[in-house]
């Protein structure tokens, strides 16, 4: 298959990260990574990989660092590829050191710590996904729909989906984005943005907007109001 072929091929892996140190967490990461954080009895990445299972994604790669042997321990069973950081990365350079082990072509990158109350998001994104026009395309939030949200937004969205930056709505932590970029960035350790800045340069970044609620697991305070919207959608 040509690497034209393969850039353009409709993504069969998803990049989970789940190596950070969840500080903002205070004492409910003290003895836990972040992604083993419960939410109304499941465990946070549980959460995160239920959105995987159900769109019927074959192969999984889970990042690693802060406490990971906890994580492997609790994965165990499932068919999941793991790369482990010697140090923290941010999610562009973890993304950039598992490349051996996501391949060619786009990819789907999921946050383990958010809550969906709505469609699955991921099957949102692979059905929008145009590799013609898009380099990648992530599912944003309005404001309206978001909870336990602190930062003041990301991106604005044009009609036709093109995204510029802005404050009108928030990244949901899930996209599908071509990985090719990466190799003009010089740096260890980055923010995804690095990578997004370039997309936005040659105007092909682009989003669609979730219909449903979304949650922030970010601190104590998130993770309530989490349990909370699942009792909401249980009752």
């Amino acid at each position: 298959m040509s690497n034209a072929l393969m850039s353009d091929r409709m993504p069969d892996t998803v990049m989970l990260f789940a190596a950070g140190f969840g500080t903002r967490m205070g004492a409910l990461t003290a003895d836990r990574p972040k992604p083993l954080v419960p939410v109304n009895g499941r465990a946070l990445i549980d959460h995160a990989l239920d959105l995987v299972d159900s769109a019927g994604v074959p192969n999984t790669v889970v990042n690693l660092h802060y406490r990971g042997q906890m994580i492997r321990d609790h994965l165990v069973g499932r068919e999941i590829t793991f790369a482990e950081e010697p140090e923290i990365l941010e999610t562009g350079g973890g993304l950039k050191a598992a490349l051996s082990l996501i391949g060619a072509g786009p990819v789907l990158t999921l946050n383990s710590d958010a809550i969906w109350q709505g469609p699955n998001p991921i099957e949102m994104l692979r059905a929008a996904w145009d590799p013609e026009t898009m380099d990648a395309l992530m599912v944003l939030i309005p404001p309206a729909q978001a909870r336990g949200y602190q930062g003041q937004g990301d991106f604005h969205r044009a009609d036709n989906g093109q995204l510029t930056r802005g404050a009108r709505a928030i990244y949901g932590g899930v996209q599908i984005l071509k990985t090719d970029g990466l190799a003009l960035i010089d740096q260890t350790a980055f923010s995804l943005n690095l990578l997004w800045d370039q997309m936005l340069g040659a105007g092909r970044l682009y989003g669609i907007t979730y219909p449903g609620t979304w949650c922030d697991v970010g601190n104590p305070a998130g993770l309530k109001l989490a349990e909370q919207m699942l009792e909401d959608t249980d009752v």
